[in-house]
């Protein structure tokens, strides 16, 4: 919808009959300026929107969070991640590219409601009421909301997974392993104790306090895509010195370790500098905002290999076998085989209208 109200409005479908096109592209420009002046100032502001923009695209991996509670994991995990490349076009470009046809970054609304928390940040929001249109921001705000509350679920879902499986490793309280229904409710108690932080901006001066811990937030989330092609490469090694055929797994990653390479080298600049404003003047305040997660890795991991006395298995030492065969078992007992999207909704919703009626059944 918002992507229909970006095309009609800018060819001039809009009460003012505006046209404008890409005219905030021209005027003030494309590239803000930040910190600096003239080309150097612009680099700074696409540094600076390349951090803020880190916090909104970390999630689409999660999607490997349901592999354990999936039934046919090695087909539906493999048919989501392959929408994860048309969720990142779709909602991160596109919509970043809308978002600066529709307001200017000089926007006196815009700048004042920056860092508010609220819907009326929202450069959509600010178009609307710019172009005279007043029914459409509070469809917005309430379609905001939607999206808002499914983001929340995703990750109390995956925050939940992720406690309890340090707690069957026993890195986390073994009280957290108790289950009701097949659900960990402890730590998902746990996690909603954490979302209650969300209050914080409420208040002016807590909010900055919320600011610091979304700096924390998205340094972790860039450190862990750092992870994640690191064991990638490492992966992709172990086969090459293994002589393992990666084309028979159910997934194959294309453009393979090129793209790996890319992504570490392009997500360790990005935590790197990204906190550059800290010395600028020097701040140790900001220094500890951006870069406590950058220091605490390192020290995490290194002390995990002290205390534990663990090491780094060599390419030709890696398990690429390890529980295929109980896997493979499992799956050929699973002889129902996988429907799609639509199936599964009436088949479940038929399920709980078939329970329904068997417990009134035996209430009368």
């Amino acid at each position: 919808m918002l992507y229909s109200f970006t095309f009609i409005t800018m060819v001039g479908g809009n009460p003012k009959h505006d046209a404008y096109g890409f005219r905030y592209w021209k005027t003030p420009g494309a590239f803000a300026e930040y910190l600096s002046t003239g080309n150097i100032g612009r680099f700074e502001g696409f540094l600076a929107a390349v951090w803020s923009a880190a916090f909104c695209v970390v999630g689409p991996e999660y999607i490997s969070m349901v592999a354990a509670e999936a039934k046919h994991p090695r087909v539906y995990i493999k048919s989501a991640f392959k929408t994860v490349y048309w969720r990142f076009c779709v909602f991160f470009i596109l919509g970043s590219l809308c978002c600066g046809i529709v307001v200017s970054h000089t926007d006196p609304i815009l700048n004042d409601a920056a860092g508010t928390g609220t819907a009326a940040g929202s450069p959509y929001v600010i178009a609307m009421t710019n172009l005279g249109i007043n029914v459409l921001p509070h469809i917005v705000n309430a379609l905001l909301f939607t999206s808002i509350f499914s983001a929340g679920n995703t990750y109390c879902y995956c925050a939940s997974r992720s406690l309890y499986g340090l707690a069957l490793e026993g890195r986390a309280p073994r009280i957290l392993t108790k289950c009701w229904g097949g659900n960990p409710l402890l730590c998902f108690a746990v996690v909603l104790c954490f979302a209650m932080l969300s209050f914080l901006s409420l208040s002016s001066g807590s909010n900055v306090v919320l600011t610091w811990m979304t700096n924390l937030i998205t340094a972790g989330g860039i450190i862990n895509y750092i992870v994640i092609t690191t064991t990638y490469i490492c992966f992709y090694r172990a086969c090459k010195a293994q002589n393992f055929d990666r084309s028979k797994l159910p997934y194959l990653g294309r453009f393979q370790p090129y793209s790996a390479y890319i992504g570490l080298v392009w997500m360790s600049f990005v935590v790197i500098f990204y906190g550059y404003s800290a010395f600028r003047p020097w701040s140790v305040k900001n220094f500890f905002t951006y870069y406590t997660m950058v220091i605490l890795a390192p020290i995490l991991y290194v002390g995990w290999k002290l205390i534990k006395r663990t090491r780094i298995l060599r390419p030709h030492e890696v398990d690429l076998i390890w529980e295929a065969d109980s896997i493979n078992v499992y799956e050929t007992l699973e002889t129902d085989p996988p429907v799609g999207l639509w199936t599964e909704v009436v088949e479940l919703v038929g399920l709980r209208l078939a329970q329904l009626r068997g417990k009134r059944q035996q209430e009368v």
